[in-house]
């Protein structure tokens, strides 16, 4: 019985209804590596930045049987998504192939330590496929093979070169149904990665690869602050009891400016991808603030208690994976409402085309304008 793609869901589906959960570069990358997972044996295969299972529970379904008693198991998964992870589970206890793989939320060396097979799928961030590469070519078996599929559409010829970086050979495959799988062999000089560095009005930034904005003060975030700075920063909140909320935090700049400018302040930062988690912590700490800056993952702030803060910022993020949708703001917007006390506030910076402020104000409560220039809008939603 051929695997049942079919019956994977995305959980939650924020690009759009009715968008499959699998698409031919899963089928592809899953047929070119058929071959070399069938003599790997268990905990030797590993699969980073499977979207919604489809990866995973491939590898998993294949050889005998109805239910793919002969796949691959022991199988190590990084998806950077809080949300693909939980997709992973749902489809997986929906196929019955919940024992056959462990997810880690950190793609760090024994996520990948001696692997012979890695399947990945192409992140949008060369940098982000700079740091993968490198790990497995410094952590996995030395005759690892690295499966790395795309839509040839979001594909460039840069990524053969970051993968020649740190592999001594690299094949491309034939395109099939406008997808590619690149083939690399013969891991050197591996290395573990390290966030990129910068200075930004006075902050210290740092940023592994795919966290959005880099290591760099992205120009809403800078209106964002310069708006709250304006009035001499939050007049509520801030205790280790009632922490500032930072949603969405990607590498931490907001906490970062808080805790710096308020000496006494607590922040309490979140954000559903592993890399931007890792990125804000390592931001607090060369801040020196993580005593006062606590990271978490989460999906929006789904562990803060209702009605529970006083103050809440957010620079909400407007992609999907390659697809740029307005479906993601309103679930944040939702669920700060849900955590604010009454009269606490929501401090959002968003692009102005989008026009979030009647979604702001029907989920949240009055919305003031705090700031705008040609490209942002700064406001502030009052709790009703």
């Amino acid at each position: 019985m051929t695997f049942p793609f079919e019956a994977l869901r995305r959980h939650p589906d924020v690009e759009g209804p009715g968008l499959v959960a699998a698409d031919a570069a899963d089928r592809l990358l899953l047929d070119e590596s058929a071959a070399t997972r069938a003599g790997a044996a268990p905990g030797e295969v590993v699969v980073i930045g499977d979207d919604y299972g489809a990866l995973t529970l491939g590898a998993a379904w294949e050889g005998d049987g109805d239910r793919g008693q002969g796949g691959v198991r022991g199988i190590r998964v990084h998806q950077d998504a809080l949300t693909g992870e939980r997709a992973l589970e749902r489809n997986a206890a929906t196929l019955g192939l919940s024992e056959a793989f462990t997810s880690l939320p950190l793609l760090d060396a024994a996520s990948v330590a001696g692997a012979r097979v890695v399947l990945l799928r192409l992140p949008r961030s060369l940098d982000a496929l700079r740091d993968a590469a490198g790990l497995v070519a410094a952590h996995a078996a030395p005759d690892v093979v690295l499966f790395a599929g795309g839509r040839i559409k979001h594909m460039t010829p840069a990524m053969n070169d970051v993968l020649r970086e740190t592999f001594a050979r690299v094949d491309i495959t034939h395109a099939r149904q406008k997808s590619r799988v690149l083939v690399a062999r013969g891991p050197h000089d591996g290395r573990d990665p390290a966030p990129a560095a910068s200075q930004a009005d006075g902050l210290e930034l740092r940023a592994f690869g795919g966290t959005f904005g880099g290591a760099r003060l992205d120009h809403g975030t800078r209106l964002l602050l310069e708006a709250l700075g304006a009035g001499g920063g939050p007049r509520v909140g801030g205790t280790a009891e009632d922490p500032w909320l930072d949603l969405a935090c990607g590498n931490g700049s907001i906490g970062a400016w808080l805790a710096t400018r308020h000496p006494a302040g607590h922040v309490w930062s979140s954000d559903q991808s592993a890399v931007a988690v890792a990125s804000a912590r390592a931001t607090a700490a060369a801040n020196g603030v993580t005593e006062r800056m606590e990271v978490v993952r989460d999906d929006a702030l789904s562990i803060r208690p209702d009605a529970s803060a006083s103050l809440v910022t957010l620079n909400p993020p407007f992609h999907s994976g390659a697809a740029v949708t307005d479906r993601i703001a309103p679930h944040l917007f939702a669920d700060a409402t849900r955590a604010l006390r009454p009269g606490g506030e929501l401090w959002c910076v968003w692009n102005s085309p989008l026009g979030y402020r009647p979604v702001l104000e029907r989920l949240v409560g009055p919305t003031r304008q705090a700031a705008r220039d040609r490209r942002f809008t700064v406001t502030v939603s009052t709790r009703r």
